[in-house]
C-alpha cells in the first residue's frame, strides 16, 4: 500500500518538502526541546475513561467525563475479559473442551464486537467536538487489567464507574462495584481517579500532590538479543535517552509519524546527535513506541501485507485517522521551540523550503491506509457473519436429524399401540357379553330387593315418628337444665357480691375517713382567689396552687374542663386515694366536685424530677438518698399491686408524680389514668390480671407491650420502675437510656455514666442497681422481675447497709428532720417504742397493736399476709432515736 511505500521517502526527502501553511515558530523548534518538554502536562491534559463492555452500561460515565474535561483529550480504555463459556449449538461450552479453531474463531468475534464498541464511543467523542482515542488490553479479571494499564502507561487522571447506573441512589456515597472498590484500595498513589453512577460524582480518590511526577516506563522498551544486532544506532539512542533520564512526551499517531520523518531529517543534517529511532522513541508515547519500531522495521523491510499491516496498526491505536486534518495546524505548532534549536536547525527547514508533495503524498497514505483497514474491517465483519451462519446451518442439520430418529421412533411406537389395541378391543367385546348375562341375572334381584326396601321404608318412618317424639322430649328436659342453672349461678353471684360487700363494708368501718368535701369560695380564699404568685405546678391537666386551707397547708389541683384527666380520672383518683392509705402515697384531704379540684397534703420538696435536674438551682440527692427513695417506691407498689379485691395499677409511673417532703420520703401521687384490675380479665397469653384500655402516659416510660397490645398489668409499672431505677443512676433523660446503660455494662464503662452529682457511688451497689433496672425494663413482660420477690430482695439489704450511715443529706447540705425509718409508717411520727413486725417493717408498737386488732391481717406497707402476730423490740433503734432527740 502507499502507506508502506511512503515512510522511506519521507525519510529520504524530507529536505525539499515545504508546508506553505505552517508558521516558522513551530517548524524551527529543535529536537532538544521535543525530548526535554515535560511529560507531565501531556499525562496530566489526557484523561482516561474506563468504558464497560455495552455502550449503554457506560454512557453516563463517558458523558460526565466529556462535560468535565475541560478541553483536555480523552482516551477511552477497555479491559477485555475473554468468555469462559463459548455458545455452540444452542448451549454453552467451557473453552477448554472444545477446538482451539472454534474457540480462536469466537475470540475473534468478541474482539470485533469490543472494537465496534469502542468505535462507538470515539464517535460519541467527535459528536462532542473532543479529541479522543481508544486503547484496550486482555486480562481474566477487569480490576486486575486497569491497574495493568495505570501502571504500564503511569495514568494520573482516570474516570470510571462507581456502579451500574440501576444501583444508583440520591443518597449513594460509597462505592457499590467490587471492582471499583478493588481499584481505588490498589491503584497508585499518584492515581487521581473520579467514581461516576447515573452521570453523578459519587467518589473521588485524589492523586499525591507532592509535585514530582514520576518518568513512565514501560516494559516494550527492552529489546531482544537478535533486535540489538541488527539495530545498533538504536541501543546507543536508548543509552543516550536513559544517560540523559529524559521524560518521554505522549502525543497522537498523526504527530508521531511526522515527528519521525522530521527527526530522521534533522539527524541527517546535524550530525547525527540521535538516531531517527532515538527520535521515534522520544516523541512517541508510552503506549505506542514498542508498536512504532515494529512498524517502521516491516514496512522498510517490505515484510507487512498492505491490508494486514494496516488492520494490526488500527487495532493497536498507532494511526487515528480522525486526526489526520490537524497535522497541520495542531501536529507541528505543539512543538515547543527555543533560541538554541533554532540556531542548531539545518538552514534548508529555517528557509521554510519544504515540498508539498511530501505532505500530498503522507495524506495519500493515510486515506488509504484508512480504506484498507475500513475494507479489512467490513471483511472481518462478513466472514463473522458467515461463520454464525455456518455454526447455525449445522445446528439446524443436526437438530433435523433427531427430529427425523425420534419421528421415526415414535411411528414405531404407534404401530405396536395399535395392535395392543386392536387385541383389547376383541377382549372388551368378549367382557360385553359376560357382563349383559350377569345384567339379566342382577335385574331380576333388582325386583326382588326393591320389594324389601318397600318394607324397610315402612318401618323406616314408623321409627322416625318414635325419634322425633323423644328428641322434643329430649330438648324440654335441657331446656329446663338450663335455666334451674342460670339459677343457681344468679343466685351463687348474687350469694358472692353480698359476702364481698359486708367484708368491704366490715374493713372500712375500721379505716379512718380522712377525705373532706370542699366549698369553691374555701378554695379561692386558700388561695387568695388563685393568686399566680402561689402556683406550683401547671400541665396539661391543669394547674397546681400552694394555699392555706383549714388552718393546713395544702396544695390545689385544679382541672381544665377539656384536660387529659376527664370526670371517671376525676373521681377514680379520689375513689383510690381516699379509701387507701400507704406512708409512700400522697394523702388526699378533699376535693371540691363543682370545680374539679383536688386537694393534696403539701409537700415542700417538689417532684423528684425537679430534684434529678436541680430546679431553681436547688442541691442534687445523694446515692443514699436515691436508694432510699428506690426502696419506697418499689414498697408502695408492692402495696397497690397486693390490694384486695382489685389490684391497683397506677399506669403513669414517672419521677414528676413522685414528691418529696420535707424529710425527702417519696410519695406516689396522680392516680387519675390508674385501673383497677378484676379476676374477669386475663392478658392475651393467660399469665396474669390486666385491664384493656386506650394507651395513655408519658411514652418514654410506657410499656411497649402496653402500647401494642392495650393491656395494661403490673408488669407495666415494673417496667416504669426500671426506667426510674435508670434515671437515678445516671440523671440523665429517660429516652433511650436503656441502650446507653446496656452499652456501658456490656463494655465495662458503667463508671463513666453514674451521676456524679450524687457523690461517690459504690460501685458494686451501683452495678446491682443497674442490672435490676435492665431486667425491669426488658421489652417482653415474661422477663421482667417479681417486686415483691425479686426487686424488694434487692433493694431493702441495699437501703438498710446505707441507712447507718446517712444523714439524709441533699447533696452537701444538712437537715434537721429526723430521717425516715425514725418514723412510724402508720402514725407518721418519731417511734418511742419501736418494734419489728413479721413484714420486716418496723412500726410503733402501739400503731401496729391497733392494726391488728382491728382485724387486718396483711402488712401495712406491703398489703401481703402477715406470716404471724409477734412483736419483736427494736432496741438497737430506740437507742439511735433517743441519741438523736437528744442532739436535736
Amino acid at each position: 500500500m502507499a502507506l508502506v511505500s511512503s515512510v522511506p521517502a519521507i525519510a529520504q526527502g524530507v529536505d525539499s518538502v515545504r508546508f506553505p501553511d505552517i508558521q516558522m515558530a513551530g517548524i524551527t523548534s529543535s529536537r532538544r526541546g521535543i525530548v526535554e518538554e515535560p511529560v507531565a502536562s501531556v499525562i496530566e491534559d489526557k484523561i482516561y475513561v474506563a468504558v464497560a463492555k455495552q455502550v449503554k452500561e457506560s454512557k453516563s460515565v463517558l458523558l460526565w467525563a466529556l462535560q468535565n474535561s475541560g478541553g483536555k483529550r480523552i482516551c477511552i480504555i477497555h479491559v477485555h475479559t475473554p468468555a469462559q463459556m463459548i455458545p455452540v449449538m444452542g448451549t454453552k461450552f467451557p473453552a477448554s473442551s472444545l477446538e482451539e479453531e472454534k474457540v480462536q474463531a469466537y475470540r475473534e468475534i468478541e474482539r470485533q464486537d469490543m472494537h465496534k464498541h469502542l468505535d462507538t464511543c470515539l464517535l460519541i467523542c467527535r459528536q462532542m467536538g473532543v479529541r479522543a482515542e481508544k486503547l484496550d488490553t486482555e486480562s481474566e479479571s477487569t480490576e486486575k487489567g486497569i491497574l495493568e494499564l495505570i501502571s504500564h502507561y503511569g495514568i494520573r487522571k482516570l474516570v470510571m464507574g462507581a456502579a451500574a447506573d440501576k444501583h444508583y441512589k440520591k443518597k449513594m456515597m460509597d462505592l457499590k462495584s467490587k471492582k471499583a472498590i478493588s481499584v481505588r484500595q490498589q491503584a497508585p498513589a499518584s492515581c487521581h481517579i473520579w467514581f461516576i453512577c447515573n452521570g453523578n460524582l459519587i467518589y473521588t480518590r485524589e492523586g499525591s500532590l507532592d509535585g514530582t511526577d514520576p518518568e513512565i516506563s514501560s516494559p516494550s522498551f527492552q529489546a531482544s538479543h537478535n533486535t540489538e544486532n541488527r539495530h545498533p544506532n538504536c541501543l546507543r539512542s536508548q543509552s543516550v535517552v536513559l544517560r540523559h533520564n529524559r521524560p518521554m512526551k505522549l502525543t497522537n499517531p498523526v504527530q508521531d509519524l511526522f515527528h519521525r520523518v522530521r527527526s530522521m531529517n534533522f539527524d541527517k543534517n546535524v550530525g547525527n546527535v540521535m538516531t531517527s529511532q532515538d527520535s521515534i522513541g522520544g516523541l512517541s508515547s508510552p503506549a505506542s513506541r514498542s508498536d512504532a519500531e515494529v512498524s517502521s522495521d516491516e514496512c522498510t523491510t517490505g515484510r507487512s501485507t498492505s491490508q494486514g499491516s494496516l488492520s494490526s496498526c488500527s487495532s493497536r491505536g498507532v494511526i487515528d485517522v480522525a486526526m489526520i486534518p490537524l497535522i497541520r495546524t495542531e501536529g507541528v505548532s505543539t512543538l515547543p521551540s527555543s533560541k538554541e534549536d533554532l540556531q542548531s536547525s539545518p538552514p534548508s527547514v529555517l528557509d521554510g523550503s519544504v515540498d508539498d508533495t511530501l505532505y500530498d503524498q503522507l495524506a495519500q497514505a493515510m486515506a488509504e491506509a484508512e480504506n484498507s483497514r475500513r475494507e479489512a474491517f467490513e471483511e472481518a465483519l462478513r466472514r463473522g457473519k458467515a461463520e454464525k451462519d455456518a455454526i447455525e446451518s449445522i445446528r439446524r442439520a443436526k437438530a433435523s436429524e433427531s427430529l427425523y430418529a425420534e419421528e421415526l421412533k415414535r411411528r414405531k411406537e404407534f404401530e405396536e399401540a395399535l395392535a395392543n389395541e386392536k387385541l383389547e378391543l376383541e377382549r372388551m367385546k368378549k367382557q360385553q357379553d359376560e357382563v349383559m348375562e350377569e345384567l339379566q341375572i342382577a335385574l331380576d334381584q333388582k325386583s326382588l330387593l326393591e320389594s324389601q326396601i318397600a318394607e324397610s321404608d315402612q318401618t323406616a318412618k314408623e321409627l322416625e315418628q318414635k325419634i322425633i317424639s323423644a328428641v322434643e322430649l329430649l330438648q324440654n328436659y335441657k331446656k329446663e337444665q338450663d335455666e334451674l342453672q342460670m339459677e343457681r349461678d344468679k343466685a351463687v353471684k348474687e350469694a358472692e357480691e353480698l359476702r364481698k360487700s359486708r367484708k368491704e363494708a366490715s374493713s372500712s368501718s375500721h379505716m379512718p375517713q380522712f377525705f373532706s368535701d370542699f366549698s369553691f369560695s374555701e378554695i379561692e380564699g386558700a388561695t387568695h382567689n388563685f393568686d399566680p404568685s402561689l402556683k406550683i405546678g401547671e400541665g396539661g391537666y391543669g394547674s397546681i396552687f400552694k394555699g392555706l386551707l383549714r388552718h393546713t397547708q395544702v396544695a390545689i389541683k385544679m382541672l381544665h374542663p377539656h384536660s387529659l384527666q376527664g370526670p371517671s380520672e376525676f373521681q377514680q383518683e379520689i375513689d383510690i386515694l381516699s379509701k387507701i392509705r400507704h406512708p409512700n402515697l400522697v394523702t388526699l384531704v378533699g376535693a371540691c366536685p363543682e370545680v374539679w379540684t383536688l386537694i393534696y397534703e403539701y409537700l415542700p420538696n417538689g417532684s423528684l424530677e425537679d430534684r434529678l435536674s436541680c430546679r431553681d438551682n436547688s442541691p442534687p440527692l445523694s446515692w443514699q438518698t436515691r436508694i432510699r427513695i428506690a426502696t419506697e417506691l418499689c414498697s408502695v407498689l408492692i402495696f397497690l399491686h397486693s390490694c384486695k379485691p382489685h389490684s391497683i395499677v397506677h399506669g403513669d409511673l414517672k419521677p414528676a408524680n413522685i414528691l418529696l417532703d420535707a424529710n425527702f420520703v417519696s410519695k406516689l401521687s396522680d392516680f387519675g389514668i390508674s385501673r383497677l384490675l378484676s379476676q374477669n380479665e386475663i392478658s392475651s397469653n393467660n399469665t396474669t390480671l390486666c385491664c384493656r384500655t386506650d394507651p395513655k402516659g408519658t411514652f418514654a416510660y410506657m410499656d411497649p407491650e402496653f402500647l401494642a397490645s392495650g393491656e395494661l398489668t403490673p408488669k407495666s409499672d415494673v417496667y416504669s420502675f426500671g426506667i426510674i431505677l435508670l434515671r437515678l443512676l445516671t440523671g440523665r433523660p429517660a429516652l433511650g437510656i436503656t441502650k446507653e446503660v446496656q452499652y456501658a455494662l456490656d463494655t465495662g464503662k458503667l463508671k463513666n455514666l453514674l451521676d456524679p452529682l450524687a457523690g461517690d457511688w459504690p460501685f458494686v451497689q451501683a452495678e446491682q442497681l443497674a442490672n435490676l433496672a435492665m431486667r425491669c425494663c426488658e421489652m417482653s413482660r415474661k422477663s421482667r422481675p417479681e417486686l415483691g420477690k425479686d426487686v424488694w430482695r434487692v433493694l431493702e439489704p441495699m437501703r438498710a447497709s446505707c441507712g447507718g450511715s446517712t444523714s439524709y443529706r441533699l447533696g452537701s447540705e444538712e437537715r434537721c428532720e429526723p430521717p425516715p425509718y425514725f418514723t412510724c409508717p402508720i402514725f407518721q411520727e418519731v417511734m418511742q417504742d419501736p418494734h419489728v413486725a413479721a413484714d420486716g417493717f418496723t412500726y410503733e408498737a402501739e400503731a401496729l397493736k391497733g392494726w391488728l386488732d382491728s382485724g387486718h391481717e396483711t402488712s401495712p406497707m406491703t398489703n401481703l399476709p402477715l406470716a404471724h402476730k409477734n412483736l419483736v423490740p427494736n432496741h438497737a433503734l430506740r437507742s439511735a432515736i433517743q441519741e438523736w432527740l437528744q442532739q436535736h
